[in-house]
């Protein structure tokens, strides 16, 4: 799909080399809702008091709604919308760390790998326990982290700094850690970025663009979730704008920036 409008005889042909193609995820009609408390309670024992009493209320909030979009091997898709879009929550969908409420997804989940950034970090611990902490969270097994250890340190700029806490880091120095950690491994055939391509200074930036871009290239299909239009226009062949859990527009990466640009004039 390049965003290209056909008409007439040509809608037809596209139709057809569509059904040709098989999609690697499939998202079918998927809306996600939360039930969200009325009234915030100030401890755990009032929480159970106003529910033993029946006064705990409840309003309905649909992160997503009747989301539809196919993924196609080899493709890489641009995830763009404000704040609260519903664009984390669809790739925690993809991954499985979700259940949509209403609708399906289609996905091989063995095959995917969602990187975000300092999830499962204890700002108690050292630099050198997190690795070990956070790789095994997204799934590393101690050999392998044994393995990359000093790689990721590296690639961190942290050495000398891994036997301190890490509530005595810099925010940046957290994001350079969460970041070498999370693409230590071996690219995976689904990747799902997760406002990945902003981490640390200039220059620190640079480097981890361009591991992501190796990582792109290598024939993974991915999926990428950024507020950056330019982040999406270099980097993916296809864009979905999602804006209040609705999926606003699908196609050409420019020329959807260009519409989510202009909703903000």
């Amino acid at each position: 799909m390049t965003g290209k409008i056909r008409k007439g005889k040509d809608i037809m042909e596209y139709k057809a080399e569509e059904k040709e193609r098989i999609p690697i995820i499939s998202i079918e009609n998927v809306s996600m809702k939360f039930r969200i408390a009325e009234e915030k309670v100030a401890s755990l024992k009032e929480f159970f008091i106003r529910t033993l009493e029946g006064k705990n209320t409840y309003r309905e909030f649909y992160a997503l709604k009747e989301v539809s979009f196919s993924v196609y091997p080899g493709e890489v898709i641009g995830i763009i919308g404000t704040n609260g879009s519903g664009k984390s929550t669809l790739l925690k969908l993809v991954a499985g760390a979700l259940f949509p409420s209403e609708g399906k997804i289609l996905v091989d989940q063995k095959k995917v790998q969602l990187l975000t950034l300092g999830t499962g970090f204890d700002l108690e611990l050292t630099g050198r326990e997190n690795v070990y902490l956070n790789g095994a969270i997204i799934g590393y097994t101690k050999e392998y982290i044994d393995e990359k250890y000093e790689e990721i340190v590296k690639f961190a700029e942290l050495e000398g700094f891994m036997e301190e806490k890490v509530k005595n880091f810099s925010s940046g120095m957290v994001s350079r850690l969460g970041f070498a950690i999370a693409t230590a491994r071996e690219t995976p055939e689904i990747l799902i970025l997760d406002e990945v391509l902003s981490v640390g200074d200039m220059f620190f930036r640079k480097k981890s663009e361009q591991r992501i871009q190796q990582m792109i290239h290598s024939g993974s299909t991915v999926l990428i979730v950024s507020h950056s239009a330019d982040v999406i226009v270099k980097n993916c062949s296809r864009a979905v704008w999602i804006e209040k859990g609705v999926v606003r527009q699908i196609g050409e990466p420019k020329e959807v920036c260009k519409a989510y640009k202009n909703m903000g004039e």
